[in-house]
């Protein structure tokens, strides 16, 4: 029998050619694929290489509505202001290309775009609260009265969140809204409306006592963020459960006005078990501290068993790692800064220096803010 020939030249490129359209036809993505690659991508924040997959999937489907809200969301993240604020008007009516119903999402972030505009941001967040309102129904109407499902529990917090941020315009003193008759009153139906919603919503109740701080209510105030407060305080600090970091510390600022410093205390210690470069609770704990130590100056020298110089001191570590932070990263916050120069400077003035590097005795002084037996019950706000 004869050698068997080898294949020529010709012969190995024509294999080629047969098998090479069938490989590139299993190599090429779907759309589907191409969006999982872009939620991983902006879930590590890798908005460049988000934008050039989400970029593909619009040339190949130019009105898809996700992959249009997602290049919004890239843009938006990547300072891309104006691109991102005609991305999403692109997915509302009248835009010929817009979904219907239009994703409420897309209402959600021109609402924050519209910072200089509050009427056009009051229309876009009630617009968004509409449409979720629709979709909560649709979800109520799907599952029994027994049960609810994640999705359905979501949606009710975007839309408590979307009825708060009407309720921060209309109280925000940048805008003239606040002097509006009819501000009081709108607040109070928007809270009504959240409370209605998720009636044990904790950042609404939350909203619902700085309301009452301002109506000069606080006692009201006070039992008000007990219950807000009381609905999570046992939660771990990695539990989903947990509001958003940005309402803990909103929280610790009410507890600051009502001078209810435990809790402040307790609230900032779980965020920085989450986050401890988080800038803010840097100060707010230099803040609490330097109130306490105030207060302990003004009651003979002492407040829970500290003497006020211990509590000024840990003002002073407090303010100083923050002033550190707030430089290296850059933090846009200058009131905060000025405000932190502020009480170091007085901190100075009255002999306090920072601690030696190395003293790490604020973990163990945890349990004198706490009360001496370990539990929280000095922290009732009854």
């Amino acid at each position: 029998m004869g050698r068997t020939r080898p294949k020529t030249r010709k012969a190995r490129l024509l294999a080629t050619e047969l098998t090479e359209p069938s490989r590139e036809k299993k190599s090429e993505p779907t759309v589907e694929a191409l969006l999982d690659k872009v939620r991983e991508l902006i879930i590590q924040c890798d908005y460049g290489l988000a934008g050039r997959f989400v970029e593909r999937v619009l040339q190949s489907t130019p009105d898809n509505a996700e992959a249009k809200e997602i290049l919004g969301v890239v843009q938006l993240e990547t300072g891309l202001l104006d691109k991102a604020k005609q991305t999403f008007l692109s997915l509302l009516p009248p835009h010929p290309g817009a979904p219907s119903p239009p994703p409420p999402a897309a209402h959600l972030y021109l609402a924050q775009l519209s910072d200089n505009d509050p009427q056009m941001a009051l229309k876009h967040f009630a617009a968004a609260v509409d449409i979720l309102m629709l979709q909560l129904k649709g979800k109520e109407r799907a599952t029994d009265s027994t049960s609810t499902n994640s999705d359905e529990d979501e949606t009710r917090r975007t839309i408590v969140r979307a009825l708060i941020g009407q309720v921060e315009i209309w109280m925000d003193p940048a805008y003239d809204l606040c002097f509006d008759s009819a501000a009081e009153s709108n607040c109070e139906e928007l809270l009504k409306t959240a409370l209605q919603v998720d009636q044990e919503n904790a950042e609404a109740l939350q909203m619902l006592a700085s309301v009452r701080m301002s109506q000069q209510r606080p006692d009201e105030a006070k039992e008000i963020l007990e219950k807000a407060w009381s609905s999570w305080k046992d939660l771990e600090a990695d539990d989903s459960r947990l509001p958003p970091i940005a309402s803990r510390l909103n929280l610790t600022k009410l507890f600051l006005e009502l001078s209810l410093f435990t809790p402040a205390l307790m609230v900032l210690r779980g965020i920085m078990a989450s986050d401890d470069e988080e800038v803010e609770a840097w100060y707010l704990e230099g803040w609490c501290f330097f109130l306490m130590a105030e207060q302990g100056r003004e009651q003979g020298g002492k407040l829970d068993e500290l003497t006020w110089e211990e509590l000024a001191r840990d003002s002073r570590d407090c303010l100083e790692t923050c002033k550190t932070l707030h430089i290296n990263q850059g933090h846009p916050d200058i009131p905060m800064r000025e405000h932190v120069k502020e009480l170091i400077s007085k901190l100075e003035e009255l002999g306090i220096k920072p601690s030696p590097e190395g003293d790490g005795q604020e973990d163990d002084e945890w349990g004198d803010y706490e009360g001496s037996d370990g539990s929280d019950s000095d922290v009732e706000m009854s």
